[in-house]
């Protein structure tokens, strides 16, 4: 499928905005708020919900209902809507609610916008630090409490050099545990429980890997679209497309993704 034309990809991101900013009104309220419960979504574990989640979607999908009624969207809280127009929305929103619940800024909103060829235009928005990532075909970028800025990821550097982010050792089977921390070993330093803020550190040049394993779409659409835009690559553990979601690598530099992939794509396919 070819790119999108530019006036397109100016109203798509003039939605995306449009969404970050209706998801900090409806999500701050809640943040850090002693009145703040959470659901568990599972019989087993712990995958929480709270209203503030589901506030931020609804409101964003209300957006989407009003400015682009043929748009697909897809998001972790209402399900999948389909569409005519050939682009979907991809929105979760709040990645990172165990963060949240623990009134810790490293959750954010993830909203993308993908197509055929997949996610091409994404926003990585943390409402409470007011630090907004946003990649599109041909920049990316940040704006912040510091001003706006480019954004650029890392350039090469040995595995033994690099810094690595994970959610790990909460997600994954014994397997990827294994193979997370086969490649642990071999870094300079690794950092845990930093949710999608990990993928913007990527993006900005600060991180030169983020290992995962177990994501659905909507946590890495708005991640690849915002990478990729900054000169980086996001796949699975194999090299492959990361828009299934599973197990998923967020790399600075072609060269620092194939020595990671080469100790990941040791670990046994998932059954």
């Amino acid at each position: 499928m070819a790119q999108p034309e530019e006036h397109e990809i100016e109203a798509l991101l003039a939605t995306a905005l449009e969404l970050a900013a209706a998801a900090r009104v409806a999500i701050m309220p809640h943040f850090r708020s002693p009145a703040l419960n959470a659901e568990n979504k599972l019989s087993q574990g712990f995958d929480p919900v709270t209203l503030a989640d589901r506030a931020a979607e609804e409101a964003m999908r209300a957006i989407l209902a009003r400015r682009r009624p043929d748009d697909a969207v897809v998001g972790e809280e209402f399900g999948d809507t389909a569409g005519a127009s050939g682009f979907t929305w991809l929105l979760d929103p709040i990645d990172g609610t165990r963060a949240f619940l623990s009134g810790a800024p490293t959750w954010g909103v993830l909203i993308a916008v993908a197509n055929g060829d997949g996610p091409f235009l994404g926003v990585i928005d943390q409402p409470f630090i007011q630090e907004r990532f946003v990649g599109r075909p041909g920049a990316a970028w940040t704006v912040g409490p510091s001003g706006r800025h480019s954004l650029r990821t890392r350039p090469p550097r040995p595995l033994s050099e690099a810094i690595l982010f994970s959610t790990f050792p909460e997600v994954g089977t014994a397997d990827e545990r294994k193979g997370f921390e086969a490649l642990s070993q071999k870094v300079r330093l690794t950092r845990y429980g930093m949710d999608c803020y990990a993928y913007a550190l990527v993006a900005a040049g600060q991180i030169d890997l983020v290992v995962e394993a177990g994501l659905y779409p909507f946590d890495v659409a708005a991640p690849t679209a915002v990478i990729e835009a900054a000169g980086g690559i996001v796949t699975d553990w194999r090299g492959r497309s990361a828009q299934a979601g599973g197990r998923v690598i967020a790399a600075a530099n072609a060269e620092i993704h194939a020595a990671a992939i080469e100790v990941l794509a040791r670990v046994p396919e998932a059954g």
